[in-house]
């Protein structure tokens, strides 16, 4: 007859079965654990261990490279260094592991986090996390952006000047490849063109769209551009264009043919330069107007007293070369006006005309001469020739392009030209030139 033990008596030898299998099992785990495996406990604060240098006066010097060290018997396992943006530094680690050094220059006034990876003679994981800060940048490169915001034409270069100059290409295309431009509607294909060693100037392909807004930024904060020189902080600017007017001059047929997005809303009898004192060919920019300049043959070197010298009070003048050429009115030469050239270099037409002329440009609007006689208008040193060179010579400005940026010589006038005295863009007007 089978006994069959009571219920609870059941339980606790199942129960004590599954112990004495659990236990050699327990005992197992646990000689497998943290305590036989260093990688697997948690990494220990290895603040004592790891060192850094670059600091000076509190703050790290930025054309030092970052080096992190360990003391003997650890080594380092891994190093990653970031600024506030996120961006990272490349560096090489040691192959002892002993030390970690930055291959890329650190930015200027920047705030960095560098997490240290450790490993102790026994195979004990640490860890160390390291903050500092670069000193500034104040006193480094900075960008100037031109012409000041407001509405302009849609021939108005945009200009970059730089508060030191750059020399080498490297530079030169690390500066150029900080510089944004934007434009809404979007423009043609642009770039920047080296005029010399602290000046820029940017133009698209074609002229502007109409009524765009153009905008124009520097991302040089920090950044290297040659030894001990890195970018400041610059502020960006906006401007916006009106419509695409043009103004073609044709000194052939003495007649001014006045463009307003491309359609023909005025034609105007002209009169332009004489021989000897042909006005120049090409596309030019409106730089600024005056409703009455004193103009002095003087001031473009011809000598009172002479058969060519006036001193003549002038209304309506629209400036187009730094160097004395305008658009104006001349109600002594309306007889010739729409039939010859009598002038010393500018384009003269009736005071009604000019008034007319004068309140329906801007500054930035395009004064296009063509068919006369005198050599074309040179691009950077009498206002702003920048789109009488091919696109192809452009680009050949630019410090990113595969010919480098370097800007051709600037030209002289031709024999006989009137305006032969160029005067620096930021000259006071008293001692700008005027031709008649």
């Amino acid at each position: 007859m089978s006994h069959t033990p009571p219920k609870n008596q059941a339980l606790r030898q199942t129960a004590l079965t599954c112990a004495l299998l659990i236990a050699p099992l327990a005992v197992g785990l646990t000689a497998c654990g943290s305590g036989g495996n260093p990688l697997a406990a948690s990494p220990h604060e290895a603040a004592a261990d790891v060192s850094y240098g670059t600091a000076a006066g509190g703050k790290a010097d930025p054309n030092k490279p970052l080096k992190v060290t360990v003391k003997d018997g650890s080594r380092i396992t891994d190093v990653t260094a970031t600024d506030a943006a996120g961006r990272y530094i490349r560096g090489r680690l040691s192959a002892d592991g002993g030390d970690w050094q930055s291959t890329a220059p650190l930015a200027a006034g920047v705030h960095y986090t560098v997490r240290v990876s450790t490993e102790d003679s026994n195979g004990h994981p640490g860890r160390k996390v390291l903050t500092f800060d670069t000193t500034s940048a104040d006193a480094g490169l900075h960008v100037s952006f031109g012409p000041d915001a407001g509405t302009y034409g849609v021939g108005q270069p945009l200009t970059a000047v730089l508060s030191k100059p750059v020399h080498t290409k490297a530079a030169r295309a690390a500066v150029e490849g900080n510089l944004r431009v934007s434009s809404t509607p979007a423009a043609a294909k642009g770039s920047w063109y080296w005029v010399d060693d602290k000046t820029l100037h940017y133009r698209p392909q074609s002229y502007w769209p109409a009524d765009a807004t153009i905008s124009v930024s520097s991302t040089l904060s920090g950044v290297r551009v040659q030894d001990k020189l890195y970018g400041g902080a610059d502020k960006p600017l906006t401007l916006h264009t009106g419509d695409r007017i043009e103004a073609i001059t044709d000194a052939g047929t003495d007649q001014m043919t006045f463009k307003d997005n491309g359609k023909v809303v005025r034609t105007i009898p002209i009169t332009t330069g004489k021989p000897g004192f042909d006005t120049r060919n090409g596309i030019k920019v409106v730089l600024e107007k005056q409703q009455f300049v004193q103009m002095k043959s003087e001031s473009i070197g011809i000598a009172a007293g002479s058969s060519d010298s006036y001193d003549l009070p002038v209304y309506w003048a629209t400036r187009v070369t730094w160097s004395g050429e305008y658009v104006h009115a001349a109600p002594w030469s309306e007889g010739s006006q729409g039939y010859a050239n009598v002038s010393h270099g500018c384009t003269g037409m009736s005071t009604a005309n000019a008034e007319w002329f004068f309140e329906h440009v801007r500054q930035g609007d395009v004064v296009q001469v063509v068919h006369s006689q005198g050599p074309t208008m040179t691009p950077f040193d009498n206002g702003f020739g920048d789109w009488n060179l091919a696109w192809s010579q452009w680009q050949k400005g630019s410090a990113l392009g595969v010919s480098g940026g370097t800007a051709p010589p600037p030209a002289t006038s031709g024999q006989g030209q009137t305006d032969v005295n160029s005067t620096p863009v930021n000259a006071p007007a008293r001692l700008r030139p005027q031709t008649l």
